[in-house]
């Protein structure tokens, strides 16, 4: 699908759709324990990708009329599913629950559409195996798919912290239905280390105990997963937020602005937009008691940014770049690369297709946003939710129309977010 987006001015209130990360983990931590009511989820194609791979492993997931899911659980114990697991494009789904495979007692195979096939997943094989399990990929090349093999029993395990913290969450979650629990020593820095905080709230909520150690991260075994009351409710998603804070910020009308719902105050750290988005000198006022974000728009100048532990906002951080005075520099990024495309990339590439100069580096993305004049013009979302909808937001101060190609895939993280645009008075046209 093609959706163009003209130049625009925007206002009124929109609703932070839930996040994807909590989805994806409350939905496998119910299915971990005997089940719960998981409220107000994300219901995207990643998310429903988890919850099939929990049925896959013999619970259940029902979604209810109000729209929350109704889990059913394996209690600690994954069946060995009779077929293969198709994660599709969700690269959470098949990290975490190469995990939970590793607890069933038998060989389980897990794979996904061509992005997914080349993401990688080796060091988080080569964990399992240390823990005395199979893990392998067919292809020998430490990508989907994968054959994955158990039960292990726990214990100590050492992994890079740099390649992608789903690999410490899919340890930390199985870690805890082991024998023994698992301590795991990281072997370089951990890169995106919020989403593990992530994690180890939404466990904490299940009434999992972890712990930071010195060396990493460790979770007792034998626990159970049982959530006080039955249930879990989700929060909004920063990571969506981050968009729709942009585009008040460079494209809301004057003496107007645009309210965020759903912005209470969490682990994500994706909530960092709001202190990048006041660095380059916009109003952003969040009252955080009833989750509201409020952001006018505001010339913004070029700032430095550190992408190590938030890198879903890059995209976001260089279409502002692309339309701030100045030089927007994103640093450490080089993971980045490794998402559901090559986002350091795919962003250098269609920015400069609609006029932005942007330089590329191994680790960093430049964006001089003063030497930049925004055209708009036919641009390729890579298939990349994130690539698509900040492609978008661009399409709102460019001149002429921005026809962003492969635009169904926002129904990863964001359903409706084309709509959402329309609501608040973008030009969007399909």
């Amino acid at each position: 699908m093609e959706v163009s987006v003209g130049r625009s001015a925007v206002a009124g209130t929109v609703r932070a759709p839930p996040s994807k990360s909590y989805s994806h983990r409350a939905i496998l931590a119910a299915g971990y324990g005997e089940g719960a009511l998981v409220v107000d989820p994300l219901l995207s194609a990643d998310t429903r990708a988890t919850a099939r791979a929990v049925e896959a492993f013999g619970g259940t997931v029902e979604e209810t009329d109000a729209g929350d899911l109704d889990v059913t659980g394996f209690d600690g114990r994954p069946a060995v599913p009779d077929d293969v697991v198709d994660c599709e494009n969700s690269g959470t789904t098949i990290r975490l629950t190469t995990a939970t495979a590793a607890l069933a007692d038998g060989l389980t195979v897990l794979t996904g559409d061509d992005s997914l096939r080349s993401r990688p997943q080796g060091p988080l094989l080569a964990a399992i195996g240390a823990l005395g399990g199979r893990a392998e990929s067919t292809r020998g090349n430490g990508q989907a798919p994968v054959v994955v093999g158990g039960p292990i029993d726990g214990g100590p395990v050492s992994i890079p912290g740099d390649v992608s913290s789903q690999f410490i969450t899919a340890l930390l979650m199985a870690g805890a239905a082991t024998d023994e629990g698992v301590e795991i020593t990281l072997e370089t820095t951990l890169k995106s280390a919020p989403y593990v905080e992530i994690t180890r709230e939404v466990l904490d909520a299940f009434g999992i105990a972890t712990r930071a150690t010195d060396a990493g991260f460790a979770v007792p075994g034998g626990q159970s997963y049982a959530t006080e009351g039955g249930e879990y409710a989700v929060p909004g998603d920063f990571s969506s937020i981050s968009y729709l804070l942009a585009a008040g910020a460079l494209a809301a009308e004057e003496g107007e602005g645009i309210l965020v719902q759903g912005a209470h105050p969490s682990a994500q750290g994706d909530a960092a937009i709001v202190d990048v988005l006041r660095r380059m000198g916009a109003t952003v006022e969040w009252y955080e008691e009833p989750g509201e974000l409020l952001v006018r728009k505001a010339r913004l100048d070029g700032v430095t940014v550190d992408v190590g532990d938030t890198p879903d906002l890059l995209p976001t951080l260089a279409t502002l770049g692309a339309a701030a005075d100045g030089t927007t520099r994103i640093e450490n990024a080089e993971h980045v690369r490794y998402k559901e495309t090559d986002r350091v990339a795919a962003m250098a590439e269609e920015l400069s297709t609609l006029g932005a100069v942007v330089e590329e580096e191994p680790d960093a993305l430049v964006v001089h946003g003063g030497e930049s004049s925004l055209v708009g013009a036919p641009v390729d979302g890579r298939g990349d939710h994130r690539v698509i909808m900040a492609l978008a937001v661009a399409g709102l101060v460019a001149e002429g129309a921005t026809t962003i190609a492969g635009a169904e895939h926002v129904d990863v993280s964001f359903p409706g977010f084309f709509d959402v645009l329309y609501d608040i008075g973008a030009d969007v046209r399909r």
